[in-house]
């Protein structure tokens, strides 16, 4: 006989809410504006609520960050606008003469057929055909026709085909900051001994060219100084993207202005509302209206929750990393999740979650929310530093070496040493490589 037992057991489950709002968190800006749309459309309930631009934040929204980096006063969210980057590029092409709309359309379509890194590497009948479903007819001469002028919009380079033309275009736009025989050097290397340039074999350029050393070497720091990856805000991916807070400096105290893309909203339209309120309609359409407005009106509580915990996670971060926003990177300080978890009451999952592919912008550049948090490292006086910093000491050190002496490893770490910082030598060597930074041996020029 099968013998039967009764086990009492304890089982978290979420609310349909709550894994709507898990997952909204993660999404980076560019993904939550494609997934509101796609809701939208599966939701016949829901509709777009636009932010306002100026007082459109509640009371919970106002944060404060004085000159002490204490909380004091009030500090006010306000929704701001970023175009994205193709945005950007579509503006000044529309803004360029006889530019006509079926040339716009072409610009979208290539700027949508571009890699990570911003190249062109579709074959053009690619986006001919494209086109032509979407009923415009152009042939290929046509599609180059654009692609070069957005190779020459602001940033340049984006669409090249490759790495040598991207450096040309840009050499191009970098009147005054070399000369005319400087720049006409750095693009006879780039158009006949790219390969030369490429590996660092610039004692054959020394050879093949019937230049001065001196203004070889002003060539190639030319080209050096270059953007082989031009965009406004990249992440690690060499993705474009869009900041979801602004931070400003001002007086001694920090402003947070909120990326109005991140103050996307929705709401149950009224008008179902009304109907499902006075029970007006059939009993199917009732029926429908019902099961959409739970999963309608969880959506739109899940969007708000989204916003309200990155407001409370950038608040914090204002106020553990007052001396970085005032002062720049070299103020970094240790930071945990754990600590910005105690700080605003949430889950340390919660605030991975929120840090995930998230941007702020700051005075001293762009960065990803996870940036601030960072290990420590104990100098000789007993003081906590962010690894942060020791690579940016690094970084220092091997802009400053001689060219044609680099510092090894071995002589970073020693010089770390007599700073204060005491570190290994395979540290050293992990912080220089995640900073893409070659070894000693590749560093090195002959002049």
């Amino acid at each position: 006989m099968a013998e039967f037992r009764l086990q009492q057991k304890q089982k978290a489950q979420l609310s349909t809410q709550q894994i709507i709002s898990s997952q909204l968190l993660q999404l980076p800006l560019a993904n939550l504006e494609q997934r509101i749309y796609e809701e939208l459309q599966e939701n016949p309930l829901l509709e777009a609520v636009e932010a306002e631009k100026e007082n459109s934040l509640d009371e919970r929204e106002r944060s404060s960050a004085s000159s002490s980096g204490q909380s004091s006063g009030e500090h006010f969210f306000q929704a701001v606008q970023f175009d994205s980057f193709h945005e950007i590029l579509l503006k000044q092409l529309a803004l360029q003469e006889n530019i006509e709309r079926g040339e716009v359309e072409v610009a979208i379509e290539i700027l949508g057929n571009l890699d990570s890194d911003g190249y062109f590497v579709e074959d053009p009948e690619v986006i001919v055909d494209s086109l032509r479903i979407a009923g415009l007819e152009v042939d290929g001469d046509e599609v180059e026709a654009i692609r070069l002028k957005i190779l020459h919009l602001d940033p340049p380079g984006v669409a090249a085909l490759d790495l040598r033309e991207r450096l040309l275009v840009q050499l191009h736009f970098s009147r005054g900051k070399a000369s005319v025989r400087v720049r006409g050097v750095a693009e006879a290397i780039l158009i006949y001994h790219f390969d030369d340039f490429i590996h660092r074999r610039f004692e054959r350029l020394v050879k093949k060219l019937p230049h001065q050393p001196e203004e070889i070497d002003a060539a190639i720091n030319a080209i050096v100084a270059l953007d082989p990856h031009p965009g406004i805000f990249q992440d690690e991916g060499g993705h474009y993207i869009s900041p979801d807070f602004l931070v400003s400096f001002d007086n001694g105290e920090l402003t947070a202005s909120l990326n109005d893309r991140s103050a996307l909203s929705v709401k149950v339209s009224d008008r179902y509302r009304d109907i499902l309120g006075k029970r007006q309609g059939s009993k199917e359409d009732l029926q429908f209206i019902r099961r959409n407005m739970q999963r309608a009106n969880d959506f739109a509580s899940a969007l708000e929750s989204r916003r309200q915990t990155l407001l409370k996670v950038i608040e914090s971060l204002m106020k553990h990393q007052y001396a970085f926003f005032a002062d720049g990177p070299a103020f970094l300080a240790p930071l945990g999740m754990k600590t910005i978890a105690a700080d605003t009451g949430l889950d340390i999952s919660t605030i991975s979650r929120a840090a995930n592919s998230k941007y702020v912008q700051t005075r001293f550049g762009v960065f990803e929310l996870k940036y601030f948090f960072t290990g420590a490292i104990q100098t000789d006086d007993g003081e906590d530093v962010s690894s942060k910093v020791i690579k940016q000491h690094l970084a220092d050190m091997i802009e400053a070496e001689e060219p044609s002496k680099p510092l090894s490893d071995d002589r970073l770490t020693a010089m770390l040493s007599e700073q204060g910082f005491q570190i290994a030598r395979r540290t050293v060597a992990k912080y220089r490589e995640q900073m893409q930074i070659p070894v000693a041996r590749l560093r090195k020029k002959i002049f």
